[in-house]
């Protein structure tokens, strides 16, 4: 079998590369340039090391290996979706589409074609079901990343392979150590690659700009203080608002009127929904209830976390939303609502949260 392997230079590709020679293949690694410099130098993904690692790799284990540009196809999906969701209010994830739309789409379509499964160093796995491939969860539940990889679609899962997806992250440290691996003592990596070192509002504020409006106390309407603009804040954030008196939250944005509202208190009621509103939504391998005139028992997601929420999904006739069993928190415009079967093994697939 004809295996192309993404290998970022950090420890969970570079085990999944040993793991694959372990089992017998002989994968062409691919390291795949995302990361973007603008005509003033602004954007910078540090790969020297990266690239030195993988390199390292590529000899040790006698293999091909390739590094490939997706700047341009990276820079007009995924940063202009960023930018775009950022001036419209919402809370973008870039990794989610990333996924979708650069590792397992334009590398795919570019260099991956003729391979017969691309793997990758994600926590994940899979399962048959009825002669179906789903996307499963990972063992480690800590480390799931299952939700970065529910908008992917029935084509792409059918090449995936994920070779670590069985092994806790303590266990890919230890193979890691154990071969020696430049990556066993590595970080994991934090943030969006394509900012490098950039900070997030440092790039906000240059693509997307200032504008000063209020900060509103959303039981009272009396303004606290002031911001300086609603796209750098986002639903449950409660660090970078420079109020007194707190903890206070972000629990609702007016992007018409430029106004952050929050409420106070640790745990304040404001923060929590039990209905979540999805539009847009994608199902990997397709529906699995079949009728969808009766609302599913299902586990879910709302942002990258090991726990499960447990509720309802209802499709209505402008899109589905989740009923959650409990209120859940943060509820963000823009994220994701992942959803899976009821006992959290099966990713069925996602929906952009809306407005609420």
């Amino acid at each position: 079998m004809q295996i192309a392997a993404l290998v970022s230079g950090g420890v969970d590709s570079s085990v999944m590369l040993h793991l694959l020679k372990e089992q017998g293949y002989e994968p062409v690694i691919f390291y795949i340039l995302i990361g973007m410099k603008d005509k003033e130098g602004f954007l910078d993904c540090p790969s020297e090391e990266d690239i030195e690692i993988t390199t390292w790799l590529s000899k040790k284990y006698g293999l091909r290996m390739e590094v490939v540009t997706l700047q341009e196809e990276y820079w007009n999906s995924v940063v202009a979706y960023t930018i775009d969701s950022v001036k419209k209010g919402l809370t973008p994830n870039p990794d989610v589409m990333c996924n979708r739309m650069i590792k397992f789409g334009s590398f795919n379509d570019k260099y991956g074609k003729d391979f017969d499964a691309i793997a990758t160093g994600h926590y994940a796995s899979t399962q048959f079901r009825d002669g179906i491939k789903y996307l499963a969860t990972a063992k480690d539940k800590f480390k799931d990343q299952t939700d970065f990889l529910a908008q992917i679609t029935y084509a792409q899962l059918q090449k995936l392979m994920f070779p670590i997806g069985g092994l806790p992250k303590s266990e890919v440290r230890r193979i890691a150590a154990e071969a020696r691996l430049p990556s066993a003592g590595r970080k994991d990596s934090q943030g969006i690659c394509f900012l490098g070192k950039v900070n997030y509002n440092d790039f906000i504020r240059k693509y997307v700009g200032e504008k000063e409006g209020n900060i509103v106390e959303l039981e009272t309407g009396k303004i606290l203080g002031k911001h300086k603009g609603y796209w750098f804040h986002t639903i449950g954030q409660r660090k970078g608002l420079g109020l007194s008196q707190g903890p206070w939250f972000v629990v609702k944005k007016d992007t018409e009127e430029n106004v952050v509202y929050v409420s106070n208190g640790y745990d304040p009621l404001t923060q929590y929904r039990n209905s979540i509103q999805l539009k847009g939504f994608h199902f990997i391998s397709g529906n699995p209830w079949h009728d969808l005139s009766r609302p599913a028992d299902i586990t879910f997601k709302i942002r990258h976390t090991p726990e499960f929420n447990k509720g309802r999904l209802v499709f209505t006739g402008s899109g589905a939303v989740i009923e959650s069993e409990v209120p859940v928190s943060g509820v963000a415009a823009g994220q994701f609502g992942v959803v899976y079967d009821a006992a959290g093994e099966l990713c069925y697939g996602s929906g952009e949260i809306d407005w609420q």
